[in-house]
């Protein structure tokens, strides 16, 4: 009989060694005012700009954790719609878009609202009731288990490796009293409650499908909430998803460990200072495409040309070539060249060293 944290006497009284997990916890609060400082002293534009693309990333990445893929680009207009932020160009969003954005959108915009199992159910709504994949999961309701246990499994038939089975079907009407319980009344540090919580609900993994970002929404939720702000500066599901090998290891290895989550901690606190760290190198570009454009504001450049040094800004991947810029901007490799042309011009394109066939172009930093 495998041994699970739930099964423990004492599930769900969680314990640990605060001393070990004090400096973890105070630098993270230092370095969430400090961002928090930071944004509002480079103004609201940055601001939007920089919650825009962070909102994207958790959403868009939280989804990559489960192995689904989904358009950026209807993310971005999608999220940029709700907070009423000008984009150049919109596109429709999939009712599948916009169910998993409004999701993420409602844990981190209504913070102040509580955590109920209405929200939560509801939450599940969003994220699967208009994908085509999950047309047969049990949707806003909790699993019944008529399938057999929850199990947490990976590798070929009959090769099955079991990291995890979930509490009984039967139970779960009780273990979430609990957990929706401490949620309002428990007076832990909102930064560990957005840890515990995690691992809480992904223990008892009470959906179908969907229980894995769901668990993200939570932590997102109570990281809002010991911040009292709405704006998403971070994404912490982008930096699970970079650290998912530790992710799963961690997770596996407390539900199957004791009620003493140190390490669990120490884990969580370790992926949300490098998923702040990370907000930096995001600002950083942000702000020099915002000193980019304001250098050559007076110039005139077509939609086309705008386009393309937009790609560049945020990292073009290989070499920019006549034939690749015909091919996004949709046009002849004779009008892709004119445009080139006049940016070398203008002295905003610069061709690169290599020169015949293999001939591209760099923007001039």
């Amino acid at each position: 009989m495998r041994h699970y944290i739930y099964q423990l006497a004492k599930w769900p009284l969680f314990n640990w060694d605060q001393e070990k997990i004090a400096n973890q916890l105070a630098n993270i609060h230092q370095r969430q005012g400090q961002l928090i400082g930071l944004m509002k002293a480079l103004g609201f534009t940055i601001q939007k700009e920089t919650v825009l693309q962070m909102l994207t990333l958790d959403v868009t990445q939280s989804s990559l954790i489960e192995g689904e893929t989904l358009n950026t680009v209807e993310v971005r207009s999608s999220i940029a719609r709700r907070l009423g932020i000008p984009l150049a160009q919109y596109v429709k969003s999939s009712r599948h878009v916009e169910g998993i954005v409004g999701m993420i959108m409602d844990a981190t915009q209504n913070f102040a609202k509580p955590l109920t199992i209405e929200r939560i159910l509801q939450w599940q709504i969003d994220l699967l009731s208009s994908d085509i994949n999950h047309i047969y999961t049990r949707i806003g309701a909790w699993r019944d288990d008529a399938q057999g246990p929850m199990q947490v499994i990976s590798g070929a038939i009959s090769r099955e490796k079991i990291h995890f089975e979930a509490p009984s079907a039967d139970v779960l009407e009780k273990e979430l009293q609990s957990f929706f319980t401490w949620t309002e009344q428990n007076n832990t540090d909102l930064v560990l409650k957005a840890a515990i919580a995690h691992l809480w609900f992904v223990t008892l993994h009470p959906f179908e499908d969907g229980n894995g970002r769901i668990a993200r929404a939570i932590s997102d939720y109570f990281l809002a909430k010991s911040e009292q702000s709405s704006q998403r500066f971070y994404s912490m599901s982008a930096q699970m998803r970079v650290e998912r090998k530790g992710y799963y290891a961690i997770l596996e290895s407390t539900q199957k460990g004791d009620l003493n989550i140190t390490q669990y901690l120490e884990w969580f606190l370790s992926c949300l200072l490098h998923a702040i760290e990370n907000t930096e190198q995001i600002v950083k570009l942000i702000l020099f495409k915002k000193q980019f454009w304001e250098q050559y504001q007076g110039l005139e450049i077509n939609v086309r040309q705008k386009l393309m040094l937009n790609k560049l800004l945020d990292g073009f991947k290989g070499k920019l070539t006549t034939s690749k810029w015909s091919k996004i901007a949709k046009c002849s490799q004779d009008t892709a060249l004119r445009d080139i042309q006049q940016l070398i011009h203008l002295g905003i394109l610069i061709k690169d060293p290599a020169g015949g066939r293999s001939t591209s172009y760099s923007l001039k930093i």
